[in-house]
């Protein structure tokens, strides 16, 4: 005998068949099958196609409310599934951020296309000849069929003007009132057709071509604001002020503080910003292998380690110290020195050790050890006819100080920023950028540029810019709201991508959305689609 129960979880009543039957032992049992569930908000039973159908073929068919569409088995086995929860994240994202209207204001006939290779990029991180496979499997814009072909003509049509048209576009949506972060980063290629393609070791020591990415990212909202791409020398006067101009097309005026790390310093960058025709607000960082940093570091060294000196930035505390310097032709710049103690005494350890080890290995075997080219680095070991052994040991002070050199040490110069507190505090925000093309080269499947010529390296990198922009802002949300702890990025857009549609006889039905789907949704403040 069967009958129908029903059973609350969570939110939820569902309707289950039960049937009472005896075991081989003879003793009563029932056997619970989910045949549907009720509508929550008409109180109405929904029954599942196969249980309607069963029914009917028994002779016994079930009340069906007039409002409700009764699919049959071939209906289901027919129907379509599609990813749905990933690209309604990314568009309600580019919606809420103005992303969206950006893309069609700059580019009317194709943005859809490219939002789409944006989207492709954050969720399967492959190269752009399997957006068409991703495509079929997913809810999109109406777009083209996105095979290789269109894909390859897409790059090529994508002129340099939209391009720009696009960033003065962005800029005007992003309200950016302090500063902006510049800052570089080197993507290889292993083809030699781009002009832009430059042979030079990368961080990894490749030898590949390579093109430069020079960013502009807003250090409140921590999101991207403009890119260009060049070729040439890092350290090169004219490509600076060159993409500086650029960046002050784009921004209309904003006000800019290039915050630079190393790699961009040279006197003559230097000498440059503070021109009168040029000037410039700016912080950046001074390498080491320059007198003027290694001169500041030597004039604040016995006196900096003082409370008065102290900066606590975040759970760190420095040292730093702000002077006025003269830089030449009746200029100054603000030189803002730092020291790390916690650093630099884990460095001294370090080397500390590792010498006593060294001297006690010499002290054991001094003839052999006198061979060594690492002892013989930092202690002094000569034949003696006055010890038992041979030999006298003594630790070489100079080179014990020069491996502890400058570790610890920042230098920062600017020609705006007037104390340490502050200076430190800008210059660290940079980090922004950085994990930003981190997450370009990783994430975004643009460490490697598999591209044939200029126009196509461009927009394969700018395509990357606009998916890094919507990356960036999960990015932001998730760590504003300590989303980490329960999961990372890529899971977050798993979950969603498990949020699906299916089309049964022409109607799409949307699948119930989970209790992490909906917590992902609010913490975006994106729709929860229902």
């Amino acid at each position: 005998m069967s009958y129908i129960t029903e059973q609350r979880v969570g939110k939820h009543t569902y309707l289950y068949e039960c049937t009472s039957y005896r075991n081989a032992a003879g003793q009563p049992r029932n056997k619970r099958v989910p045949i549907g569930k009720i509508d929550p908000n008409t109180g109405e039973r929904r029954y599942k196609p196969e249980y309607v159908e069963r029914m009917n073929l028994e002779g016994t068919p079930v009340t069906i409310p007039a409002t409700e569409k009764i699919f049959s088995l071939e209906d289901v086995r027919k129907s379509s599934v599609l990813e749905y929860g990933a690209f309604h994240l990314l568009k309600g994202i580019s919606d809420k951020i103005g992303l969206a209207d950006a893309l069609k204001e700059a580019l009317p006939y194709y943005w859809k296309e490219v939002f789409m290779l944006a989207a492709h990029l954050i969720v399967n991180g492959e190269p752009f000849m399997h957006c068409a496979d991703w495509i079929e499997e997913t809810e999109s814009y109406p777009v083209e069929n996105m095979s290789s072909q269109r894909v390859s003509e897409l790059l090529v049509e994508i002129a340099s003007d939209e391009r720009e048209h696009f960033y003065q576009a962005w800029c005007r949506h992003r309200q950016e009132s302090e500063y902006l972060a510049l800052d570089i980063t080197s993507v290889s290629s292993h083809l030699e057709l781009v002009e832009d393609v430059e042979w030079g070791y990368n961080r990894y020591g490749e030898n590949l071509p390579q093109i430069n990415i020079c960013m502009l990212m807003g250090e409140k909202s921590r999101l991207p604001v403009y890119q260009t791409v060049y070729a040439g020398s890092l350290k090169d006067v004219s490509t600076l002020e060159s993409t500086i101009k650029r960046f002050d097309s784009i921004t209309g005026g904003k006000p800019v503080l290039a915050v630079m790390d190393k790699v961009f310093y040279s006197k003559l960058n230097v000498d440059t910003m503070l021109s009168s025709k040029y000037t410039r607000r700016f912080v950046i960082a001074v390498p080491f292998t320059s007198k003027f940093a290694k001169n500041q570091v030597n004039g604040e060294r016995k006196d900096i380690d003082t409370v008065e000196n102290t900066v606590r930035l975040g759970g760190e505390t420095l040292r730093g110290v702000t002077k006025e310097r003269a830089w030449g032709n009746g200029r100054s710049v603000y030189v803002h020195t730092y020291f790390a103690p916690r650093k630099a005494r884990s460095r001294r350890e370090d080397i500390f050790g590792h010498i006593a080890t060294l001297r006690d290995e010499a002290e054991s075997e001094p003839e052999k050890c006198a061979k060594s080219g690492e002892h013989k680095r930092y202690l002094n070991i000569r034949k003696s006819q006055k010890t038992d052994s041979g030999y006298t040991i003594s630790i070489r002070e100079d080179a014990v100080n020069s491996a502890l050199g400058t570790h610890g040490w920042l230098v920062l110069i600017s020609n705006d920023v007037t104390d340490a507190k502050s200076a430190i505090r800008i210059y660290r925000a940079k980090d922004v950028i950085e994990k930003g093309f981190l997450r370009l080269k990783c994430d975004l499947d643009l460490g490697r540029l598999r591209v044939h010529s200029q126009e196509r390296m461009q927009n394969k990198v700018f395509i990357g810019f606009v998916a890094l922009i919507l990356l960036s802002h999960i990015h932001v949300v998730m760590t504003n709201n300590d989303m980490y702890g329960k999961m990372t990025m890529k899971k977050l857009i798993r979950t969603l991508a498990k949020h699906r549609t299916q089309t049964i006889g022409g109607e799409c039905i949307l699948y119930p959305v989970t209790k992490t789907q909906r917590e992902i949704y609010e913490a975006f403040a994106v729709n929860v689609p229902v």
